[in-house]
């Protein structure tokens, strides 16, 4: 009898908190519309992965081959050098994922109101550079005939060389361009969150002798460490998602052993060439590996750190 009465009293809180706030959850509807109409109802087309579907049958009307695709693509001779190109890219950005955290740390330490701003202005703006004007950039200064590094180059008594051909530069220019145009705006979070540690903390250490690299390394860090896994974790999960615009617009010809990336490889074969099916596969494939990644750095973090998405 007093179970009933208590789901009874917490119905009735419920019912007078959705009526207090009706119009919060009205707002939240287009979002939810959005993600199904957008996100979940495409998912069906998943199943194109696993037919033999050109456009001109419906998908349901189209031929069931398994997973033909799928052994087509492994047993292809450009599958090694694709998921190799994928994840050195990758793995080489991954390698840039603390310099956010150190520009931060830098921030917070800065004590002059009007330098700090002028910093984090001059960082911040490069984010809002599209991807055409940014692949622009590094062409015009990259360039052999008249680039501005070619003629640094020169100017020291060194000859000039192709960089904007070149399969080796290719990686080190679309990873550091990333960086010089994501710093900023990435070390935002972590401001954030280093704007909420406690003062007194630093104020104790100071009484106690601490250095600034010691308040840093004993207070900052591990005060931060919960954003800082939860954006690994996040990092780690896209592991084989490579921008295509990126790829797309700074590949040719002669850089295309490093350059050719899944999500470039899957744009040419599924909307270039109409190969839906081979390119769906493609792409179903890079998801549950990204997925598998996603759960597996999520368990591990959540085991050694406490701190997981879910």
């Amino acid at each position: 009898m007093e179970s009933i009465t208590l789901v009874q009293s917490r119905r009735a809180k419920y019912l007078s908190y959705l009526k207090r706030n009706w119009w919060l959850y009205v707002f939240v509807i287009p979002t939810i519309v959005w993600y199904i109409v957008f996100h979940y109802v495409p998912m069906g087309g998943i199943v194109i992965a696993f037919k033999r579907y050109n456009g001109v049958k419906t998908i349901w009307e189209s031929k069931w081959v398994g997973l033909k695709w799928f052994k087509s693509f492994f047993n292809s001779h450009y599958c090694k050098t694709i998921i190799r190109n994928t994840l050195g890219l990758s793995v080489y950005g991954l390698l840039t994922f603390p310099l956010p955290i150190i520009f931060a740390l830098i921030l917070n330490e800065m004590k002059n109101e009007k330098a700090k701003k002028l910093v984090q202005t001059i960082t911040y703006a490069p984010h809002f550079i599209s991807v055409v004007v940014l692949v622009s950039m590094i062409n015009l200064f990259f360039t052999k005939q008249n680039g501005f590094v070619n003629n640094m180059i020169e100017l020291f008594g060194g000859e000039r060389f192709d960089f904007i051909t070149s399969s080796d530069a290719f990686p080190h220019m679309y990873v550091w361009s990333d960086v010089w145009q994501s710093l900023g705006w990435n070390c935002i979070i972590y401001v954030a969150a280093l704007a909420g540690v406690d003062p007194a903390l630093h104020e104790a250490a100071e009484i106690d002798g601490a250095s600034r690299i010691q308040r840093i390394l004993h207070i900052n860090i591990p005060s931060i460490m919960p954003t800082i896994a939860i954006m690994l974790i996040m990092k780690l999960g896209h592991i084989m998602s490579v921008g295509a615009d990126k790829v797309l617009l700074m590949k040719n010809d002669l850089n295309v052993d490093t350059a050719e990336v899944i999500t470039t490889f899957v744009y040419n074969r599924g909307l270039l060439n109409g190969d839906y099916s081979y390119s769906a596969a493609v792409g179903l494939f890079v998801n549950v590996i990204n997925l598998i990644m996603l759960l597996a750095v999520n368990k591990a973090s959540k085991k050694l750190t406490e701190t997981s998405l879910f």
